[in-house]
C-alpha cells in the first residue's frame, strides 16, 4: 500500500502499542492532514539522523509501523498531539516527496499470533520478567504496573514489541528490534538489549550514589546549580536567570516589605526543582511584580490655553462638562499634591464620555488606560487571585499600571453601571478601594499581595444610567451629566469630526465626497434617533462607501449628496417621530418620555368601557408606571365631584390604559400627570388639546414633583409638532440645559399642583368647591403664562 509518512526522530513505532507523537514540523503536519482525510492511516517512520531537520528520501530506516490515530489534541501554538495506535510491520519499499509531504510505498507483515510456549521460550520470558522487576528500580520512567501488564501477555511477538516500547531508552535499539519479524528471535534480542541497557543504568546508579555520599553540602549545591545551568542551556533558557532576577529587584526603587517579599521569593525559586510547577508560578509572580513601574510617573504639564483648545478641538458643545474639566485642571495645577477627585461622566452612548476622558489625559501629559468594566461579576477582575490557584493573575488595575508603564495615568473605568455581581464576589465592592481617597495609597492586589499607591492616578468612570450606579461607589465621585446633542450640534460634529474621519478611514478627500447641510440634517431626523452620534458615524460612513465604489467603478470623480439623494442611496427613512395628533381627542393625552435614544412624544391613551370596575394597564410597563397609573385613578376617584364625574361610573365601568408601541418597555416616574389628564378626560368626555404635551409626576394630593431628562424631552416635543409643554415648577431653574432654538419654538406652562393644569388642556372646566383643597376659577387665573384659543395656536 502507500501511505503518508509521519517522521519520527528518536522515536519507534511498534505494532499493537499507542505512541504519543508531537507534530510542528511543515511537512509531517501536511501528511497528517492528508492521512487524516483519507481514513486515518500513516507510516510511522524513524529518521536515521535525529538532527536532520528536513529529511530526504533515504532519510529513513527500511522498516517502519502503519499505525492509527486514535485522538488529536490541538495545543496553543498551533502544533498537535496525536495518538496512534500501531497496527502491522512494514518494509519500505521506496520513499517519495509528494506536494510538500514525504509518500511511501510500503509491504504490511501480518503475522500470526505466536502463543506456544516451549522450554527455551519459558525461560525467555522469565528472564525478561527478572530484568523487570530490577528496571522497575533503576529505570526512570518504567513502572511496576508496565511490568505486570508485560507478563499478562501471552504472545511472544507482541511481549517483545510492548517490553521494547516501555522499558529500552536507545531508539536504535528499539529499531533493530522492529526489523526482526521472527518473534522468537526478537524475544533473544530483547534479551541482549535489556542486559546492556541494565548495565548501563546499574553503572550510572553507583556513580550517582557514590557522588552523593562523597560531596559536602556546599559541593552538593554548587554542583546542583551548575548541573540547572547546564540543563538551561541546553534547553535554550536563560542561565544567569536568577541573576537577573536580583539584579532587577535590587535596582526597582521598592519599599522595604516590598523588596523583602521579592527577595524571598527569588530565594525559594532557587531551591525549586527545575520543571516543577512551582517555578512557574514564582516566576510568574515575579515577572508581574517587577512589571509593575514602581516610582515611575510622567509629570503634569498643566496650560489651561491649551487645554481649553484641546477640548474645543476634540468635542462640540459640551459645555458645561468643559468647564467643569477645566476647573479640575485649574485646582490641579495649585495644588499637584492634594487628593484626586474622582469624576464620573454619566450620559447617554455615543456622547463622547471615553474621548473625553482621551481628551483630559492629552491636556495634562498623562499616560491614558482604558479599563472596560462591562459585565464584569468576579470580584477578582479588580483585586486579582491568589497566585497559589492555577491560572492566577493580577487584578485590572494592577494591569492597567502596567500597560500604562507609570504609576500616575489616567485610568478610565468604562461602563461603571454595569458591573454585576455573583456568588464570586461583588466586584463593585472591591472598586471602594479603589476609588476611596483615604484608602487607595495603600491598595493591596490578591495576586501580588503588596501595597500599591494609586493616590497619584487619576480615575475617572463612564456610565449611561445614574440611578444604576452602586450606592457606595456614587458616594466617592462626583457626577458630571452629558445631555443628549442638538441637530445644530450634531452637523457642527459631523462636518468638523466625523466627516473628517472617515475620509480618512475610507480613502476619499474632501474634493471627490462632499454632503450638503441640509442633506446632513435629512440624514439626522430621518436616518437616525439616538443621543450621541455613533449611528450618524455609520450613515456617513455608508454614504462614503456607495460614493467610493461609484468612483473606483469610473461611474464618476467625485459627488455632493443632497438632500432628495438620500432615499436613492441609503433606502427608506429609518426613524419616524411620533406625531401630535391634529385634532383634540378625548382620552388622549401627549407624554414626554426620556429614552436611551434621546426623547420621544409617548401618548397616554384611556378608554373607558361598561364593565365591573376593573383596570387594565398594557405597554410593556414597568412597576413605576403601573404605580402612577394607580395613583392617577386614584386621585380621579378622590376629586370626581370636582370634575361633575357620576361616582357610580367608576364601579360600572372597566378602564384600560395603553400606552402605543407595546414592544417597548416603558417605565420612570414623569407619567403620573398625563395619566391622570387622560383619565379625567375619559370619564367627562372632554377631548383634550393635542399641541400640548406634559410632563411630571404627581402625588396623592396632586402635588407635580420634577422630572429628568429635560433637553431631551422638549428635543421630542419640537419633532412631534408640540407647541406648548407643561412643566413641573421645580423644573423652571433647569431651563439653561434647553437648547435656545428649542425655547423659541415652544411657550413653556409651569406648574407645582394638578389643578394648575386643567385650565390649560381642557377648553371648559368649571370646578365645583371642596372643603380640604383649594381651587381656581379659570377665566381669572393669572399665574398662569398667556395662553391663546386652539384656533390661533395653530
Amino acid at each position: 500500500m502507500t501511505l503518508p509518512v509521519v517522521a519520527l526522530r528518536e522515536l519507534v513505532g511498534f505494532p499493537a502499542v499507542q505512541l504519543n507523537v508531537d507534530i510542528f514540523r511543515g511537512f509531517t503536519l501536511k501528511a497528517f492532514s492528508v492521512a487524516a482525510a483519507e481514513g486515518g492511516r500513516v507510516l510511522l517512520a524513524t529518521q536515521k539522523n535525529p538532527e536532520e531537520e528536513m529529511p530526504k528520501e533515504n532519510s529513513f530506516y527500511h522498516t517502519g509501523t502503519v499505525a492509527q490515530v486514535r485522538h488529536v489534541t490541538k495545543n496553543a501554538d498551533g502544533h498537535l498531539t496525536v495518538l496512534f495506535e500501531g497496527l502491522h510491520r512494514a518494509k519500505i519499499a521506496s520513499v517519495l516527496q509528494y506536494d510538500g509531504y514525504f509518500k511511501a510505498q510500503i509491504i504490511a507483515k501480518n503475522v500470526r499470533a505466536f502463543t506456544e510456549k516451549s522450554s527455551h521460550i519459558e525461560g525467555l520470558f522469565n528472564m525478561v520478567n527478572s530484568m523487570m522487576k530490577e528496571l522497575v528500580i533503576l529505570h526512570p520512567s518504567f513502572t511496576e504496573e508496565m511490568r505486570v501488564s508485560a507478563m499478562a501477555i501471552s504472545d511472544c511477538g507482541m511481549f517483545s514489541d510492548f517490553v521494547a516500547s516501555s522499558a529500552l531508552i536507545d531508539y536504535k535499539a528499539k529499531q533493530s528490534l522492529l526489523e526482526i519479524i521472527n518473534p522468537v528471535t526478537r524475544l533473544e534480542k530483547l534479551v541482549y538489549f535489556l542486559n546492556e541497557e541494565l548495565d548501563i543504568l546499574r553503572c550510572e546508579f553507583d556513580i550517582a550514589r557514590k557522588v552523593r555520599s562523597n560531596i559536602e553540602d556546599n559541593q552538593r549545591e554548587y554542583y546542583l546549580r551548575e548541573q540547572i545551568k547546564v540543563i538551561q542551556q541546553e534547553l535554550g533558557e536563560d542561565a544567569d536567570e536568577l541573576e537577573e532576577y536580583a539584579d532587577r529587584i535590587e535596582r526597582a526603587p521598592l519599599s522595604k516589605e516590598a523588596r523583602s517579599k521579592l527577595r524571598k521569593d527569588l530565594t525559594r525559586l532557587s531551591k525549586t526543582p527545575f520543571g516543577a510547577a512551582e517555578s512557574t508560578v514564582l516566576r510568574n509572580y515575579l515577572d508581574t511584580c517587577l512589571d509593575i513601574p514602581w516610582g515611575k510617573t510622567s509629570v503634569d504639564r498643566i496650560d489651561m490655553t491649551k487645554a481649553k483648545h484641546i477640548l474645543d478641538a476634540d468635542h462640540e458643545g459640551l459645555d458645561k462638562v468643559k468647564e467643569r474639566i477645566l476647573e479640575y485642571l485649574a485646582v490641579k495645577h495649585l495644588t499637584p499634591y492634594a487628593k484626586n477627585q474622582i469624576l464620573c461622566l454619566v450620559g447617554p452612548p455615543g456622547t463622547g464620555k471615553t474621548s473625553i476622558a482621551a481628551s483630559l489625559a492629552k491636556a495634562m501629559g498623562r499616560k491614558y488606560v482604558r479599563v472596560s468594566l462591562g459585565g464584569i461579576r468576579d470580584e477578582a477582575d479588580i483585586r486579582g487571585h491568589r497566585k497559589t490557584y492555577v491560572g492566577a493573575m493580577p487584578g485590572r488595575i494592577i494591569d492597567a499600571l502596567i500597560e500604562a508603564k507609570v504609576m500616575n495615568p489616567l485610568v478610565v473605568l468604562d461602563e461603571i453601571d454595569k458591573l454585576t455581581a455573583d456568588n464570586h464576589g461583588d466586584p463593585s465592592s472591591a472598586l471602594l478601594e479603589v476609588l476611596d481617597p483615604e484608602q487607595n495609597k495603600y491598595f493591596r492586589d490578591h495576586f501580588v499581595e503588596l501595597p500599591v499607591d494609586l493616590s497619584d492616578c487619576i480615575f475617572l468612570a463612564t456610565a449611561n444610567f445614574y440611578d444604576r450606579i452602586p450606592e457606595p461607589l456614587l458616594d466617592r465621585m462626583e457626577i458630571i451629566e452629558i445631555a443628549s446633542y442638538s441637530e445644530d450640534e450634531k452637523v457642527k460634529i459631523a462636518q468638523n469630526h466625523l466627516l473628517p474621519k472617515q475620509l480618512r478611514r475610507n480613502g476619499l478627500t474632501r474634493r471627490q465626497f462632499r454632503i450638503e447641510e441640509m442633506a446632513l440634517r435629512k440624514l439626522i431626523r430621518l436616518y437616525t434617533r439616538e443621543a450621541g452620534v455613533r449611528n450618524l458615524e455609520r450613515e456617513i460612513a455608508s454614504l462614503i462607501r456607495k460614493v467610493a465604489r461609484k468612483i473606483v467603478e469610473g461611474d464618476t470623480k467625485s459627488m455632493t449628496i443632497k438632500a432628495d439623494m438620500l432615499i436613492d442611496l441609503l433606502g427608506k427613512p429609518k426613524v419616524h417621530d411620533t406625531p401630535s395628533e391634529i385634532m383634540d381627542m378625548v382620552g388622549l393625552v401627549n407624554g414626554l418620555a426620556y429614552t436611551q435614544a434621546g426623547g420621544d412624544i409617548l401618548p397616554v391613551e384611556v378608554r373607558r368601557m361598561t364593565g365591573t370596575g376593573k383596570i387594565e394597564l398594557t405597554g410593556s410597563l414597568g412597576d413605576v408606571m403601573r404605580e402612577s397609573a394607580n395613583i392617577a385613578l386614584s386621585y380621579v376617584r378622590s376629586v370626581a365631584q370636582q370634575f361633575m364625574i357620576d361616582e357610580s361610573l367608576f364601579k360600572n365601568s372597566d378602564i384600560h390604559i395603553h400606552f402605543p408601541e407595546g414592544a417597548i418597555p416603558k417605565d420612570g416616574p414623569s407619567a403620573g400627570a398625563a395619566v391622570t389628564v387622560a383619565l379625567i378626560s375619559a370619564f367627562s368626555n372632554r377631548p383634550v388639546r393635542s399641541d400640548i404635551a406634559m410632563t411630571g409626576e404627581m402625588t396623592l394630593r396632586g402635588r407635580i414633583l420634577p422630572i429628568g431628562g429635560l433637553r431631551e424631552k422638549t428635543f421630542a416635543a419640537v419633532r412631534g409638532g408640540i407647541t406648548h409643554i407643561i412643566l413641573p415648577l421645580a423644573n423652571q431653574v433647569d431651563m439653561d440645559e434647553v437648547d435656545t432654538a428649542v425655547q423659541s419654538q415652544l411657550q413653556f406652562h409651569y406648574v407645582s399642583t394638578f389643578e394648575e393644569i386643567i385650565p390649560l388642556v381642557f377648553r371648559e372646566m368649571n370646578l365645583t368647591k371642596s372643603t380640604d383643597t383649594l381651587h381656581i376659577d379659570v377665566p381669572h387665573a393669572t399665574h398662569l403664562t398667556s395662553f391663546q384659543p386652539q384656533t390661533e395656536l395653530r
